[in-house]
């Protein structure tokens, strides 16, 4: 049995039209003579009245914060009100359907409300939904403990619902359908020639998540790598072949004569940098210091250690927290708001000297203030001021020629 996973985001479900389009789409997979299982997200975005982040507002409306056991509970109800609507809407178009909470799919979860790590996954009702010709609609984002709690995800948490279902059935493919043609090279709003990638690697899709870009939940790649189930990510209003996401190159061979070895351009913005003068820098000290912000639930990142000072970054969320302890631990600090951390991707660019010196020349020409780098074998970031963002994206993307 071959089996393929196409999820359908909000955009894709939020209406009789777009659910048709989705519909389409899953009738294309029967008609190649595979089983789609179907993973659906909650109908619309914020505002609309079952999306995820309406039913928290509902929940908070009464004027106290809901217990994380019951929120989850509510959250939950997006995406199984969207997976029956999907679900009756095929019936309309002639096929059997069949709907699965996260639970019912055999997704079993730790008890981390809100954001629920999955333990394992147990199948047998989809297989044999498949198995007697009834499309399974999975409600996405969610499963359940084993003491039968719901759990959500956390955001993104559809996507990962689709990766895990898609290694647990031994999938062929897994299908991520959005309101946009595949991933791109650069935030669009941001570079106008910003171009749709044709293929790309699990570990450059994993970092441009990491790194600000809204492709994928990083969870969902991660999991779709280690079971080398390729992606592709698709418009569910086009026929456009979309993004590639695989170990290799499979189909599209003219992706092998291409030599550029930078990807695409990521950003993050509200970035605060740190900056610490300690009376004395030795290891105790040091680890103290991480130990006690670590505690405190503050992530830090870009670090820094000079013999006199240290560097880093952290999301400006977090600056109370970190700014409490800094002053429990008595340390000179200082802060520079409004900063974004901006990073080129790139799988080619591992051994090749020279692309630190590039990126910093293309900003530099720009009069772009560098106020940090950091890099990788595949990643190079530079914190800049959020005001330089645009003018930074776009430089880097036209010098490293990713609008061609």
């Amino acid at each position: 049995m071959k089996i393929i996973i196409q999820k359908f985001g909000g955009t894709s479900v939020m209406n009789d039209e777009r659910r048709n389009l989705a519909i389409d789409k899953i009738k294309a997979a029967i008609d190649k003579h595979l089983n789609p299982v179907v993973v659906v997200s909650a109908i619309g975005r914020a505002g609309d009245p079952y999306a995820t982040d309406t039913l928290i507002q509902l929940a908070k409306s009464v004027g106290i914060e809901p217990n994380p056991r019951e929120l989850d509970i509510l959250m939950a109800c997006g995406e199984i009100i969207s997976a029956t609507v999907m679900a009756n809407t095929l019936k309309v178009r002639g096929y059997e359907a069949a709907v699965f909470t996260g639970g019912q799919a055999g997704i079993i979860t730790d008890e981390n409300f809100l954001d629920a790590k999955i333990l394992h996954v147990e199948p047998m009702r989809i297989l044999k939904s498949l198995e007697e010709g009834i499309i399974p609609i999975i409600a996405g984002f969610q499963g359940t403990t084993e003491k039968g709690d719901i759990t959500t995800l956390g955001r993104g948490g559809s996507d990962v619902t689709a990766s895990i279902m898609g290694e647990a059935l031994n999938a062929e493919l897994v299908e991520i359908y959005t309101d946009v043609d595949g991933v791109m090279t650069a935030d669009p709003k941001i570079v106008p020639d910003a171009k749709v990638m044709d293929t790309i690697f699990y570990n450059e899709v994993f970092q441009m998540a990491e790194y600000g870009a809204k492709v994928l939940h990083p969870k969902a790649v991660e999991i779709a790598m280690r079971s080398n189930i390729p992606i592709v990510i698709r418009n569910t209003s086009s026929d456009y072949n979309g993004t590639l996401i695989t170990n290799y190159h499979r189909t599209r061979s003219y992706i092998e004569e291409d030599t550029r070895i930078i990807t695409s351009v990521a950003n993050i913005n509200n970035r605060i940098q740190v900056k610490i003068i300690p009376d004395k820098l030795d290891y105790e000290s040091q680890e103290i210091l991480f130990d006690s912000i670590a505690k405190a639930g503050v992530s830090i990142d870009m670090i820094n250690i000079y013999p006199e000072q240290i560097f880093f970054i952290i999301d400006e969320k977090q600056s109370i927290v970190l700014e409490a302890v800094l002053k429990e631990l008595n340390y000179q600090y200082e802060l520079i708001t409004d900063c974004t951390k901006v990073t080129i991707i790139g799988n080619r660019m591992r051994g090749i000297p020279g692309v630190m010196a590039k990126a910093v020349s293309a900003l530099v020409k720009e009069n772009i203030e560098i106020l940090q780098t950091s890099d990788s074998h595949t990643t190079i970031s530079c914190l800049i001021k959020s005001e330089h963002t645009n003018r930074a994206v776009n430089a880097l993307h036209k010098y490293f020629e990713l609008g061609k």
